[in-house]
């Protein structure tokens, strides 16, 4: 965050699409800002067993010093996704998603005037169009090239930009490194 500019502490509320380790695992870094640098309140919004999941992962993070010292600093609350809903005076719509067997929530999220979409990981199904229809913007995965299982692929996001002309994509997810054809991290491509 630091990298583009974002101040970690200005973040009001964390959308989580589902709890997969490459959606997850980047947190503990996060919360450890916000327990001991600026703290104030945050909320983590997400699928069904967002709390327990999170407070394992924070468990897992610190050990005993996660409830002896640094609970008790976190300024945090949990909600689990509804159909619609407001957090952190932004309306939200949830969007259920298709991505492996265990799903993930796209979220519709209305800023200053504008829709903004974001997927996580999906499937190009139909939920997905549902999703991005309308909104202004869109930040939805785009692995890689070829067949990638229960993820899009760069063909996938080219036929979704195509059937969507007046939505501003970003593509996020993607393969870099070794990965023939991948992208460098930031790297703006067209599709």
């Amino acid at each position: 965050m630091k990298r583009v500019g974002v101040d970690a502490g200005d973040i009001e509320v964390v959308f989580l699409t589902h709890f997969h380790g490459d959606h997850t695992l980047g947190l503990p870094p996060f919360v450890l800002h916000r327990v001991f640098v600026d703290t104030r309140p945050i909320t983590f919004l997400g699928p069904e067993g967002i709390e327990e999941k999170l407070e394992a992962l924070w468990d897992i993070s610190w050990g005993p010093d996660w409830k002896a010292v640094m609970r008790p600093r976190f300024k945090v609350a949990y909600e689990v996704a509804e159909p619609s809903g407001k957090v952190a005076g932004h309306k939200y719509e949830t969007v259920r998603l298709d991505h492996g067997t265990s799903g993930s929530n796209g979220y519709r999220i209305w800023v200053d005037g504008k829709i903004l979409a974001y997927s996580g990981d999906t499937e190009p199904t139909a939920p997905l169009d549902e999703l991005v229809d309308g909104a202004d913007v869109a930040i939805v995965e785009a692995t890689g090239p070829g067949d990638v299982f229960s993820h899009m692929s760069w063909d996938d996001a080219t036929a979704l930009k195509k059937r969507h002309p007046k939505t501003r994509f970003m593509f996020n997810h993607v393969y870099g490194g070794t990965v023939e054809g991948a992208v460098d991290d930031l790297q703006v491509i067209e599709v």
